[in-house]
């Protein structure tokens, strides 16, 4: 049995805690040991017929076999995970059963993949990386550490997502492009050119926003 605790207890928290609820009532040998956050309200609460058992600095206290970072900010998801890492922590990954996956994709470790997402063949997946609910990752894609693709994302194929970037509701990335590391791309936006790091695209097609 993998006893896996989550970083965090808010919204995104609670979506990764459903997908491992749901693996285990279909017999997969996981259990949800609860989660940890540094809202002091929520400690002691039960979410999902789990408790916050208590701050994140107490994670390794409560001797998890796996802990997953459910947290949706990148800078803050990628600190914490960070911090974790240098404790000795052991990092679980979560799919959602409704999740398409090709067989030769990698995926590193405490990365999540949500229902109705597709990662076809070829593609590498980071470290501590969010694809959300019906993003679709095209062949031989490299996705970075940290990132979030966010729900109904769509990536060519050949697409380079760098560290740490973001990728807003319903965007799209044509094929062979890259997205530079640390980014932001607008909801809806279509990137038919780079992106560069640090660098903010919005529109259709994708233009950098003004300052």
């Amino acid at each position: 049995m993998t006893r896996i605790l989550i970083i965090g207890a808010g919204g995104h928290a609670q979506v990764i805690a459903d997908l491992i609820l749901c693996r285990a009532r279909l017999g997969e040998n996981v259990q949800l040991l609860g989660f940890v956050d540094d809202n002091p309200s929520l400690l002691g609460r039960e979410i999902l017929g789990v408790k916050v058992l208590g701050l994140i600095a107490q994670a390794t206290e409560f001797e998890p076999e796996a802990v997953i970072v459910g947290i949706g900010d990148n800078v803050t998801r990628a600190r914490v995970y960070q911090q974790l890492k240098a404790r000795g922590a052991t990092f679980g990954t979560a799919i959602h059963p409704r999740a398409v996956i090709a067989d030769n994709v990698e995926m590193g470790e405490g990365s999540v993949v949500f229902a109705n997402a597709v990662i076809n063949t070829g593609s590498i997946v980071g470290p501590n990386v969010i694809v959300n609910t019906g993003a679709t990752i095209d062949h031989h894609a490299r996705i970075g550490a940290h990132v979030h693709i966010t729900p109904g994302v769509h990536l060519g194929g050949t697409v380079i997502v760098e560290e740490g970037a973001f990728l807003g509701i319903g965007s799209s990335v044509i094929p062979n492009r890259t997205i530079g590391a640390w980014s932001t791309v607008g909801a809806g936006a279509v990137v038919n050119h780079d992106v560069p790091p640090n660098t903010t695209v919005v529109g259709v097609p994708a233009k950098p926003l003004q300052k």
